[in-house]
């Protein structure tokens, strides 16, 4: 699966060299195609404060968004 740049991403693994566990988000924001039998890349932001994080597609699936309401207060969000 190719993600889209932009799009929104979580980990669905941890990656102990940064200190990132599984479920973080961020944006993709290059995309790195690799040559037949090799796993294609992607630079993440927002993992790590003003930087990028380098990861291989098994490591990334498509964020989903909490659509559960959530309550503040008397409001529901």
């Amino acid at each position: 699966m190719m993600f889209p740049l932009f799009s929104q991403v979580q980990l669905i693994q941890d990656l102990p060299q940064f200190s990132l566990q599984k479920g973080s988000i961020g944006t993709v924001v290059e995309y790195y195609p690799m040559t037949e039998g090799k796993e294609d890349g992607y630079s993440i932001e927002g993992l790590v404060y003003q930087d990028t994080v380098e990861v291989s597609e098994s490591q990334i699936a498509i964020a989903v968004a909490n659509t559960k309401p959530q309550k503040v207060g008397s409001l529901v969000l």
